[in-house]
C-alpha cells in the first residue's frame, strides 16, 4: 500500500510499504479521509517525543472496513467507520470508568501505533475490544466524519467548564479548534462570545461560527477589550485555544469572579507560565487542563455532526491527495485556512 511516511523533522516521503496482515482480533480499514491536526503539523516539524521515525502519522481517520480478523463481532466487511485515537490499557481506573484517554498507558493510534496518512490502517485487537471503530451515522461524509476527533476533545473540554445561558465565553486561537469551541459555546447559550486570533485571516474565517466579538490581538489589547465588552466584569469563562504560553497568563487577568478557564492548546515542550495565584484564590477561580477524549465523546461529535448543529463543510477549506501530503501540511501550519483533509 502507499504511505506517508515521516522520517524525521521536515522529513516525510510517500512509500510503498506492506500492506497489514489482519490477526485474530482486529480490523483492516481503507482509509478514505484522515485529516491534519496540529499535532501533525508539530511533529513534522519538530519533532515529538513519543514518535520515533519512521512512522507513519494521522489519526483523525473515517473510512471502510475492509477485512475483519477472527474471533471480532459487531462489524462487517464495507461498513464505514471512524477511528477513536485513544487504545487504553482496559484495566486501569480510567480505563474501567470510560475515559480511556488518561490511562497511564495509553497507546494511541498514530503515536503507538501507525496512522491513517496511508491506503490502510489496522485497528487493533485493543482498540476493537474497547470499541474504538464507530459507525458513521447515514449522510455524514467521509471527510466530515474526521473533525469528530477534534470535536470529541472540545466537547471533553467543555464539560468541565459546564458553560450556561447568558454567559461570556473568550475563546483565544480562531483556528479550527477554536471555532469548534465558538459553535460548542454558543449551542449551550452563552450570550457574547469574544473569539481572538493575530491572524486577520483566520478571524474572517472564524465569522461563519458564531461569535459576536472578534478581536486581532496584535492591533489592540485583548484584556481591556474583554473589560470593556463586559463592564469591567472580566469573562465568565475563557478557553485558551493555541499553544501560546503569554495568552494563558492573560486569561488570569481577563476572567471574572467565580469565572472558569481551560489551557486547551498544550504549550511546546520546555515552556512554562507564571500564574498569579492570588488572583485564583481571592477571585475562586476554576483552571482546567482538557486532554483528548473518551469513546463517548466521539459519540456526541458524531451526533452534532450529522444533526448539522455544527456544519463540519464549514471547517473543511483544503483537500489534497496523499501524494501531496507536503504541501497539504504547509497549507495547515500556514495559517491560510481550518481544516485540511489528506485523502488516499
Amino acid at each position: 500500500m502507499k504511505a506517508a511516511v515521516y522520517l524525521g523533522k521536515e522529513s516525510i516521503e510517500i512509500k510503498e510499504v506492506e500492506k497489514p496482515e489482519v490477526k485474530r482480533g482486529e480490523v483492516l480499514v481503507k482509509v478514505h479521509s484522515c485529516a491534519i491536526c496540529g499535532t501533525d503539523v508539530r511533529t513534522y516539524f519538530h519533532g515529538h517525543h513519543a514518535i520515533n521515525p519512521p512512522h507513519i502519522l494521522g489519526h483523525e481517520v473515517a473510512g471502510e472496513i475492509a477485512e475483519i480478523g477472527e474471533d471480532v463481532e459487531g462489524y462487517k466487511s464495507g461498513e464505514r467507520v471512524h477511528m477513536v485515537t485513544e487504545v487504553g490499557c482496559g484495566k486501569c481506573k480510567f480505563c474501567m470508568e470510560g475515559r480511556q484517554n488518561l490511562c497511564p498507558d495509553l497507546r494511541a493510534m498514530a503515536y503507538y501505533y501507525p496512522g491513517g496518512f496511508a491506503e490502510y490502517i489496522l485497528i487493533p485487537r485493543e482498540g476493537v475490544i474497547q470499541g474504538n471503530l464507530l459507525p458513521i451515522p447515514y449522510g455524514l461524509s467521509f471527510d466530515e466524519t474526521t473533525l469528530a476527533e477534534p470535536l470529541s476533545c472540545c466537547i471533553n473540554a467543555q464539560e468541565y467548564l459546564n458553560i450556561t445561558s447568558g454567559e461570556t465565553v473568550v475563546v483565544v486561537g480562531a483556528g479550527p479548534i477554536g471555532c469548534m469551541h465558538t459553535e460548542l459555546a454558543r449551542l449551550s447559550g452563552a450570550a457574547k462570545i469574544i473569539l481572538a486570533d493575530i491572524s486577520e485571516e483566520r478571524l474572517e474565517l472564524g465569522k461563519k461560527f458564531g461569535a459576536n466579538v472578534f478581536v486581532n490581538s496584535t492591533k489592540e489589547d485583548l484584556i481591556e477589550r474583554v473589560k470593556d465588552e463586559t463592564e469591567n466584569a472580566g469573562a465568565d469563562v475563557i478557553i485558551v485555544a493555541c499553544p501560546a504560553p503569554q495568552a494563558q497568563e492573560q486569561a488570569l487577568q481577563m476572567i471574572a469572579t467565580r469565572g472558569r478557564i481551560s489551557f486547551f492548546g498544550g504549550l511546546p515542550g520546555g515552556k512554562t507560565i507564571v500564574i498569579e495565584s492570588n488572583i485564583i484564590h481571592y477571585k475562586e477561580i476554576s483552571i482546567f487542563g482538557a486532554f483528548a477524549s473518551s469513546v463517548r465523546q466521539y459519540k456526541q461529535a458524531l451526533e452534532l455532526l450529522a444533526g448539522k448543529k455544527i456544519n463540519g463543510d464549514d471547517l473543511i477549506t483544503h483537500r489534497f491527495p496523499l501524494e501531496k501530503i507536503k504541501q497539504a501540511l504547509e497549507v495547515a501550519r500556514s495559517g491560510k485556512g481550518l481544516k485540511v483533509i489528506i485523502n488516499p
